[in-house]
């Protein structure tokens, strides 16, 4: 059944959840969910936002606009490529200047569809080698990191509903977010003893510009469908939970996907 599509609801101020705090977020350029989650961080008061992105221009005119809108001792920008350890080892070091990184946002990720009959080795291991590889490789030095210096940290990592649920098309993309939602379990578990959180984000349909242009508009309209209130989340309703989850309001909180969707059945 297809539903009514409903307003998006008025956007919700900041109110201080990650005061003072050093937030190093990937795949931050654009006008996706990283830079949505770039952007709240900053509104809720953090001391430094490190954003990374492998999209050079992008990630400059990302960078100039949150620098001039927050303050360009606030936020700093390096080009990361998720795939490469010295582009995350050289991100996690931007934030040293600021006291090293208290929570790290990673985004990063890369989808594409192509039935399973027609997908090649390199298509799979694209999507397999940023996605799943690329956060894993970020939760490892972001981990090593917090635990040199000593810091309570907290890691937000972004899944996907296709981890748990069939889509035409996304064997790849949903293989490698299920992965992101078994790692951020595991690596929970691993880190714990160090006071260090690792929870993720599960959307549903975040509508942004990159997702216009790759998928058709039929079947945008037959995934907000799917929805409840009939339409896509815009990507700071993901960034509020991601921040929510970075914050102190869920403490006891680890290891744990939420969903951000109203999908219905």
């Amino acid at each position: 059944m297809t539903k009514r599509e409903q307003p998006a609801p008025p956007y919700v101020p900041g109110h201080g959840l990650l005061a003072d705090r050093v937030v190093v977020v990937t795949a931050a350029a654009g006008a996706g969910i990283g830079s949505a989650v770039a952007r709240r961080a900053l509104e809720e008061g953090a001391q430094a936002v490190i954003i990374g992105d492998t999209h050079e221009r992008r990630l400059a005119e990302a960078h100039e606009e949150l620098a001039s809108e927050f303050g360009s001792e606030r936020v700093a920008a390096v080009r990361c490529d998720v795939t490469e350890e010295s582009d995350v080892i050289a991100l996690l070091d931007a934030a040293e200047p600021f006291g090293g990184v208290e929570v790290m946002i990673n985004n990063a990720g890369l989808g594409g569809t192509v039935s399973i009959t027609d997908m090649t080795d390199e298509q799979w291991s694209l999507v397999i080698a940023v996605t799943l590889t690329g956060t894993f490789r970020c939760v490892r030095a972001a981990s090593r990191r917090m635990i040199a210096n000593g810091t309570a940290g907290v890691i937000v990592n972004n899944a996907s509903v296709v981890g748990w649920r069939a889509q035409e098309g996304q064997a790849h993309y949903a293989a490698a977010k299920a992965g992101v939602m078994a790692l951020t379990r595991c690596a929970a578990i691993d880190v714990a003893d160090h006071n260090i959180r690792v929870n993720a984000v599960s959307p549903s349909l975040a509508m942004h510009p990159f997702l216009e242009k790759v998928t058709t508009e039929e079947f945008l309209v037959e995934l907000k469908g799917r929805e409840a209130f009939g339409r896509a989340a815009q990507p700071w309703e993901v960034a509020n939970v991601m921040v929510f989850l970075a914050s102190d309001y869920s403490s006891y909180m680890t290891g744990e996907t939420v969903a951000v969707s109203s999908q219905h059945p």
